[in-house]
Formats: C-alpha cells, structure tokens, sequence
C-alpha cells in the first residue's frame, strides 16, 4: 500500500527549532515526528511512502535514506515552489496509480491505517476526509439578563466540533481535478469536488491524535511518548 507524507513545511510557529531541523524531523522521545509515522504506517502494511518535500529537503533525505533502515521504500519529490497541501500529489502522479493514503508531517496518531484504509475503499467517493472531534472546555456560567436584574444562569456544555485531521485517503480519479505544478489545498479541492457533486466520505477517528503546530504541543508530544508511540520503534 501507498502512502504520501507531506514534509515541506516551513514550521513558522516552532522557530527557533526549525531553524536548524525542519520540522517532520523533530525529536519525539527517542525518535523524530517523521520517523514516527514512518513506522506507524509500516505497522499497518503500507509499504511504499513518497515524502514531498521543500524546506530543507536534502536534510529530510539524508536523514531518512531510501527506507531501509524502516523496512519500506521511500521515494523524495521535491517542489521548486510552494505548491500547498494538494499541489504536491501532482509531481508524484505517475507513481499514485492506486488508492492511497495522505498525511501532513506534523500529526501524530495511533490511529488503525489499515481500518480507515478498507474503509475509503469500501464507500462510494473518490476522497475520504479522517476528521477527529476535538472537545473545548466551556468554563464560565452564562447569565440571562432583565434590564438591571439577572434572571437565570446557565452552566454551558463543552464545545464540540469536529475537524479536519490532516489525514486523507484519495484515489486515482482525482487527478483529473487536481491541477499540475500549481498551488492547491485540500481545502480547495474538498470544495472543488463538492461543487461538481461529487461525493465525499468521513471517517471519524476515535484514536489518539495530535498536530504538532507551535511548540506547546511539541511539549505535549513528548509528554506522551512513552505511552502512546514508544513501542512502534520495535515493530
């Protein structure tokens, strides 16, 4: 199975760090962001990873090589301009001509792969969004007023809302949508398709998962290595 990883981000919110290291390879623990999601695919039987790149591209290719040392073949496409989150699919064409999994390089999940990936196989649409209900904490009283007086108080719920997850699986026919060479988001195509009518699936995830965006969460990550993603480094 095919996966592609988007790497080529320039990690604004996490300087200084990214600085130095661009951002998919980031320490977690005892391994790098990257690394992690590598391993986490091979566990569930994707083989093949294309890792599109920009920033500091021949870091990310020297330090990962061709795969071996992973057990999976990696190959490199690197763009020469800014081509978004969809863009980049476009100079990896000729290899996509399956159905296929794609990931921003700054999530981290334990999230089954293989699940979700029988999943956008089995439904009826060409892209199925993974989306993850994120719960915001509500923590003041709301009050009802009257002129002067107050006349209720409302303990309000936590907000709830369900969000794009970073985490896509595409097949094939949409590269007669997506444009070459040329920037273009996912949110651009979601829109583009739903437009056409097209159909597009959702699978809400229910495992572990976190977007690795400012240095906050780089904390948070580490904060949970040892529970949640240590064990993959010997799969």
């Amino acid at each position: 199975m095919k996966a592609v990883i988007l790497a080529g981000g320039l990690g604004a919110r996490l300087k200084p760090f990214t600085q130095i290291i661009p951002k998919p390879l980031l320490p977690v623990g005892e391994s790098s962001v990257l690394e992690i999601q590598i391993l986490s695919l091979k566990k569930y039987g994707f083989n093949e990873i294309f890792i599109a790149t920009n920033y500091m591209a021949d870091y990310v290719q020297t330090y990962l090589g061709d795969g071996s040392k992973y057990n999976v073949k990696i190959t490199f496409s690197k763009e020469e301009k800014p081509l978004g989150t969809c863009g980049p699919l476009s100079l990896l064409k000729d290899h996509l001509d399956e159905p296929f999994l794609l990931m921003n390089g700054d999530i981290l999940t334990t999230m089954d792969f293989a699940k979700a990936y029988d999943f956008s196989l089995n439904i009826d649409a060409d892209i199925t969004v993974v989306t993850k209900e994120i719960i915001t904490p509500f923590n003041f009283g709301e009050v009802v007023c009257e002129n002067d007086y107050i006349v209720d108080v409302h303990e309000k719920p936590d907000f709830r809302n369900e969000i794009l997850s970073g985490i896509y699986f595409l097949k094939p026919n949409l590269f007669e949508i997506i444009p070459s060479n040329t920037y273009y988001g996912m949110d651009m195509l979601i829109k583009e398709m739903l437009g056409r009518g097209m159909k597009v699936a959702k699978y809400l995830m229910h495992e572990y998962w976190i977007d690795i965006g400012q240095i906050s969460d780089l904390q948070a990550a580490q904060d949970v290595y040892k529970n949640h993603f240590q064990h993959i480094k010997k799969v």
